[in-house]
């Protein structure tokens, strides 16, 4: 990436080169963490693990994560810090690694922590250098850098299927070459970081000024954003750590089918992400949030009632309106609070990872006791905490639309 190039998208307003190589990283670091509960069957039968420690390493994953990121996000507001985005991935290549080897529970769970630490680090400063380099056009930044984010993660579980389950726990040290790799790149997005990122291109022509409301009314609204935030991830959680045994369960599927299907849900996801950042730039984010929490009710409560083929389309209907909210909440709240931006990034991927975190853990002890059909019930009506999108200030001016 020369500073020849850079130069010349940055006449058009967005340094899409910028926006690019930091949505391939992002890319490049979930596909590496999403690798771990894609091989949670291997390493239940080889660990000898119930559902409940399952969820206990998805809990460190993310909950070391959502614990740290908001935290790093206020550090790096006051004190930018380029290049800890190779030092995060540095992080999740020692996780993988340890992972590959690990010879016991605890060397899982050491394993776990290390890849919700380079995350932790990697998503503030990585969301706010997105940012940087949006022109202005902020909801369509976020969804292409979490475009890559989803992406990497739907991959996962299709390398898992043809590449780790075939050679076993210790094939995962392969990708510590995809973290290396990575960290390449991060070096030189750090540099441009660095030397430009403060000077980055911002809108000619802004009709959109930051929401100057009361705190009380800031407060509440950031509230009822977590609470959406619950409600999403608790029911991905639901999907990302147990559909696969949800599927070889009801549907008698083996493993490596099983994975395809999660990554064909994970796909729609990827796709869901990219779509709610510029339809929020458009129509506004108060109604991406809206339909896309609430609007996924009807497919949710339908899901397990249904025969294979109906429940692999319903996920994809599911997977591609739910997680259009989440690029939408994040630059809604960083426009409730401007000048906040890795503290608003960090807090929210913070409370996603920890919703994840605990709603992993949570429905693991829920099938331990109950089983996997009845956790799929309980979860389908989690969409209806999206009610509470009503009560959402408008932050934004009305859109000037095109003739």
């Amino acid at each position: 990436m020369s500073q020849a190039v850079i130069t010349r998208q940055q006449a058009g307003g967005t340094v899409f080169a910028v926006l690019a190589a930091v949505s391939f990283c992002h890319l490049l670091n979930d596909l590496t963490v999403s690798l771990l509960p894609a091989i949670y069957p291997i390493l239940k039968s080889g660990f000898d693990l119930s559902f409940g420690q399952i969820g206990l390493i998805t809990l460190v994953l993310q909950g070391i994560a959502s614990l740290l990121q908001p935290l790093v996000g206020l550090y790096t507001d006051r004190k930018p810090q380029p290049y800890s985005l190779p030092c995060g991935m540095g992080c999740t290549l020692s996780g993988i690694c340890l992972l590959a080897f690990a010879p016991n529970y605890l060397a899982l769970l050491a394993g776990a922590a290390l890849l919700g630490l380079g995350a932790s680090i990697f998503h503030p400063e990585a969301s706010r250098l997105a940012r940087l380099a949006s022109g202005g056009a902020h909801g369509m930044a976020q969804s292409l850098f979490q475009l890559g984010g989803s992406f990497g993660s739907s991959i996962g579980p299709v390398l898992a299927a043809f590449f780790i389950v075939p050679r076993g726990q210790e094939s995962l040290v392969w990708f510590a070459l995809v973290a290396l790799f990575a960290m390449g790149i991060l070096v030189l997005l750090s540099n441009w970081y660095r030397n430009t990122g403060h000077a980055a291109p911002k809108a000619q022509h802004s009709t959109i000024r930051p929401a100057v409301l009361p705190k009380s009314q800031v407060r509440r609204a950031i509230a009822i954003l977590i609470a959406l935030i619950f409600s999403k991830y608790f029911y991905l959680s639901s999907i990302t750590s147990y559909y696969i045994f949800y599927l070889m369960h009801r549907f008698a599927l083996p493993t490596a089918t099983a994975q395809i299907y999660l990554f064909i849900f994970l796909a729609a996801a990827a796709a869901g992400t990219f779509l709610g950042g510029p339809i929020g730039d458009r129509y506004g984010r108060k109604a991406v949030i809206w339909a896309s929490i609430l609007g996924v009710l009807p497919f949710t409560l339908a899901l397990p009632y249904v025969g294979l083929a109906a429940t692999v389309g319903l996920s994809v209907v599911i997977g591609l309106i739910l997680s259009s909210a989440f690029s939408a909440i994040v630059v809604y709240a960083q426009e409730l609070m401007p000048g906040r931006v890795g503290m608003v990034s960090g807090l929210f991927f913070g409370v996603a990872f920890g919703m994840a975190g605990i709603g992993a853990a949570a429905l693991g002890e829920l099938a331990d006791w109950t089983s996997i059909a009845f956790v799929y019930r309980v979860c389908s009506f989690l969409p209806l905490i999206g009610l509470l999108s009503a009560f959402l200030p408008n932050v934004e001016p009305r859109r000037l639309r095109k003739p």
